[in-house]
């Protein structure tokens, strides 16, 4: 006896379903819970730090935040790279850097309108794009990959490595292809023709693997947590939290705001789902006053590396 089940009504269903809607919705609950949080422990909380005792840490959360914005650009330059365009100078990381700042312009793309301007330039269309959109997936990869150190408390953290098992030349294909499918609502931003030509035409990926860019994207995650750890232990002396616990719950927490595009630079949804997976493991004041610092350090860090830009950008248009 054969069953003839058709899936079309829930295919149709799931494509009625309005995720940027359901984003803006978790993007505002954030910052919402970010909020009752704050104002519930305000009376608790004191921002005055000693600069002579602390001074020396917070530079070095600052140092961090600088550092994990550079590997950030060079797991860029190596991604392209293994899209197949070569790069002779390190151009493609100081354009990175400089536009580093604009992913916290409301819209949440316009770090990758520049970016994909620049790479078209001297390359094509395709890899451009590519390479652009791509990005952000390696960036989810590495802090998965990272969070996935969660199975030493529960198997369910096992499958955080699903998405690296997609980055590779063979399965690569698959999420390209999802993005593509994206492109409609870019072609007008960024005008770009649509292409009817096979992957293979367009992009040619020189590794199985891009083991590099994968390294400098965990990197990138590693250091910021690092300049996030400082700060923490700034302020709570007694910090006597499993360090992998804590950096699984950094992970997450990112990798939550690096997928809300609502949210520009993850404000708000990082610090919520920061709060909420550390619930009272520590005091609330402390990592209230932690993560205001973290976010101050780690977009003044943006800010000092991208002021050149932003100082061009202002005189083209006085």
């Amino acid at each position: 006896m054969r069953f003839n089940i058709s899936y079309k009504p829930y295919w149709k269903f799931i494509k009625k379903i309005n995720f940027g809607g359901l984003k803006s919705i978790f993007f505002i609950s954030s910052l919402f819970y970010f909020c009752i949080y704050f104002f519930n422990n305000i009376d608790q909380i004191s921002f005055n730090i000693n600069l002579e005792k602390n001074g020396s840490n917070l530079s070095l959360s600052f140092l961090f935040c600088v550092l994990s914005i550079y590997l950030n650009a060079y797991a860029w330059k190596y991604i392209v790279k293994w899209f197949g365009k070569e790069f002779k100078s390190n151009n493609l990381v100081s354009f990175y850097v400089l536009t580093n700042i604009l992913k916290y312009v409301p819209g949440g793309i316009w770090h990758f309108v520049e970016r994909f301007n620049f790479i078209k330039k001297i390359s094509n269309p395709q890899i451009a794009l590519y390479s652009t959109l791509i990005e952000p997936y390696f960036m989810l990869s590495g802090a998965f990959l990272l969070a996935s150190l969660g199975v030493l408390s529960s198997p369910i953290y096992f499958f955080l490595i699903l998405p690296l098992v997609f980055l590779n030349r063979k399965l690569i294909y698959i999420v390209l292809k999802r993005l593509e499918s994206l492109k409609g609502k870019m072609f007008e931003v960024l005008r770009l023709t649509n292409s009817k030509d096979p992957f293979e035409k367009r992009i040619n990926i020189i590794s199985f693997f891009p083991a590099r860019a994968l390294l400098l994207e965990i990197g990138f995650v590693l250091s910021k947590f690092i300049g996030f750890y400082i700060c923490l232990n700034t302020f709570y002396t007694n910090n006597t939290l499993n360090i992998i616990f804590l950096l699984v719950i950094f992970s997450l927490s990112w990798s939550l705001g690096l997928v809300v595009p609502t949210a520009p630079g993850g404000v708000g949804v990082f610090e919520a789902c920061l709060l909420f997976f550390v619930g009272r493991n520590i005091p609330q004041n402390i990592i209230l006053v932690s993560l205001i610092y973290f976010r101050v350090i780690s977009t003044s860090a943006d800010l000092l590396l991208s002021l050149p830009f932003l100082i061009r950008k202002l005189f083209k248009r006085i």
